[in-house]
């Protein structure tokens, strides 16, 4: 079974109260609290009195077969690897990231003697993003020797993804 790398857990990004504010000039607590004060935003009376969990609905989630490694750091990870690592930089919250999730599962089977596969969370690991400059999600940047040897954004097809690297591993050699 093909092998992606991982470099964090799974987490659901919290919501924050800044990102529902932008419209109110106010300060956060000022405008939770004349939120709050608003009659229309009481329950419905057929809901009065239940239990009601702010929790989403549960989501069917892809499984991904990662196994994790532990690293010093991020620079150990690519020195120590045998072959070109590529890496894909993606948060929880990004829909084409997680379209990628089994097109990863694919690659990583199909080229598992020619590339290591890693991902990397931004949201978790910032400073590892903004040291490659990382502004677009999905952002997968092909290290050979260590060092960034490729770079694309944006989800591709497995056999998008597949061409990609391979074209890239024999043009520059």
């Amino acid at each position: 079974m093909a092998q992606i790398f991982s470099l964090s857990a799974s987490t659901i990004p919290s919501s924050s109260p800044t990102t529902n504010t932008r419209r109110y000039s106010g300060s956060t607590a000022a405008y939770s609290a004349k939120l709050s004060s608003r009659s229309f935003l009481q329950f419905p009376v057929h809901l009065r009195g239940r239990a009601v969990s702010s929790r989403p609905a549960s989501r069917i989630s892809p499984v991904v077969a990662a196994k994790k490694e532990t690293y010093s750091s991020f620079d150990e990870l690519l020195e120590k690897s045998d072959k070109p690592v590529l890496v894909d930089f993606y948060a929880t919250w990004c829909g084409p990231c997680q379209l990628m999730v089994p097109i990863l599962n694919e690659v990583s089977a199909a080229l598992k003697d020619t590339v290591q596969v890693v991902k990397i969370d931004t949201e978790k690991y910032t400073a590892i993003a903004d040291k490659y400059r990382i502004e677009a999600l999905p952002t997968f940047i092909l290290f050979k020797d260590g060092k960034p040897y490729d770079r694309f954004e944006g989800a591709l097809t497995k056999d998008q993804l597949i061409q990609r690297i391979e074209n890239s591993l024999n043009v520059k050699q």
